[in-house]
């Protein structure tokens, strides 16, 4: 049985290493991993999503409408444009952060509000947390894609050394301990 994960943020947040450390944590545990990356105008802050596909065989690295078991995001308004790719029973892990899209910060539409509360309302089970807090209480602002998938790891099958091993193979060494305590915020908060 494949399981399938959406990362979807805008540029610049991280999404691929978010990506990077989940598939390298699937990998270790054994499983065939795909990992596709879509870039929008990610240098202009648009969108960037990442598909993380795995199994004991996994033939395809793209997620359908209607399959995603888990969305991650890292901002709320990214969540809400991909609901539709989540299955019935899905989880969205968001972080709470707000960034104005283009349309918002030329005048020509405005944020939605309220969205967490959209999306419970249409059925969706949503874990919102303030990962940017949470990353700054780490010491940088730009862990929070590691607070995610801290986050993340509450819901998955994994241990937290299993998570910690991934982290070390893909962090530089004068950011690991900055990125560990970050993981373990956005999983305990």
């Amino acid at each position: 049985m494949v399981k399938n994960i959406m990362i979807v943020g805008v540029g610049g947040q991280g999404a691929l290493l978010a990506s990077k450390t989940l598939g390298q944590v699937l990998l270790d545990a054994g499983f065939d991993v795909k990992v596709s990356e879509v870039h929008g105008m990610s240098q202009r802050g648009g969108s960037v999503v990442t598909y993380v596909r795995y199994g004991e065989k996994v033939y395809s690295p793209i997620v359908d409408k209607g399959e995603a078991d888990f969305i991650v995001s890292f901002e709320l308004l990214e969540a809400a444009r991909y609901t539709e790719f989540l299955k019935k029973d899905g989880q969205i892990v968001v972080n709470t952060q707000k960034i104005d899209p283009m349309p918002v910060i030329t005048g020509a539409a405005e944020y939605p509000e309220n969205l967490v509360e959209t999306m419970t309302a249409s059925g969706f089970k949503v874990d919102a947390l303030d990962c940017l807090s949470l990353a700054q209480k780490a010491g940088t602002a730009k862990s929070v894609n590691i607070v995610l998938m801290g986050r993340l790891s509450k819901y998955m099958d994994f241990s937290v050394d299993a998570w910690m091993s991934a982290i070390e193979k893909l962090v530089k060494p004068q950011f690991l301990e900055m990125n560990k305590k970050a993981f373990m915020l956005g999983r305990e908060n």
